[in-house]
């Protein structure tokens, strides 16, 4: 090992509010580098679209020593980074990775009958989703937005996510012009 410790910044290609970033990623990781002896962070944050969607996160991290560097991405794909992340250092070509896929749902909160919004609730989405897809993935967040709200869901395959909700969505009145986005 080289004695040039390295300072690194993970984009994370995952829609998740600050306290699920931490909770998914930050906490774990820094247990695991201070753990291992090999870093910390420094830091994380939020990006944010104009109406507030999150649309990535992201960790500053110090690794005393830059062999480590394979052993964070090991480490960061072991806690279920998507596909589409990036480790960025200084001076260097942007290097991906992660291995899940993400499904965001956006259900529509103005444009269906009155009646939709008053007799169904997304809690029951919510808690539909999560016992369709368990085993496959998991709601990690949610937004909450002007016109629609947001359920991001990970797992290992987009496909296996969309279809084990397709019934609900077709048949759910509040999921009526819900729209399905790979997002990982």
């Amino acid at each position: 090992m080289t004695d040039s410790p390295l300072h690194i910044n993970v984009k994370l290609n995952a829609r998740l509010q600050p306290e699920h970033r931490l909770q998914l990623f930050e906490d774990p990781l820094d247990a695991m580098l201070e753990g291992a002896g090999i870093g910390e962070i420094l830091g994380g944050g939020t990006a944010l679209s104009e109406d507030g969607e999150v649309e990535y996160g992201d960790l500053e991290i110090q690794l005393h020593d830059a062999a480590a560097l394979p052993q964070v991405i090991e480490l960061l794909e072991q806690l279920g980074a998507p596909k589409g992340s990036l480790i960025q250092r200084d001076g260097e070509d942007d290097l991906p990775f992660g291995i899940t896929e993400g499904l965001g749902l956006y259900l529509d909160g103005v444009n269906l009958p009155d009646e939709v919004y008053e007799q169904c609730d997304s809690n029951y989405v919510f808690d539909q989703i999560v016992e369709r897809i368990d085993g496959h993935g998991e709601i990690c967040s949610w937004w909450q937005g002007p016109s629609e709200t947001a359920l991001y869901l990970y797992g290992a395959s987009f496909d296996t996510l969309r279809d084990r909700i397709a019934d609900l969505l077709a048949s759910y009145p509040l999921c009526q012009g819900a729209r399905v986005v790979r997002i990982a």
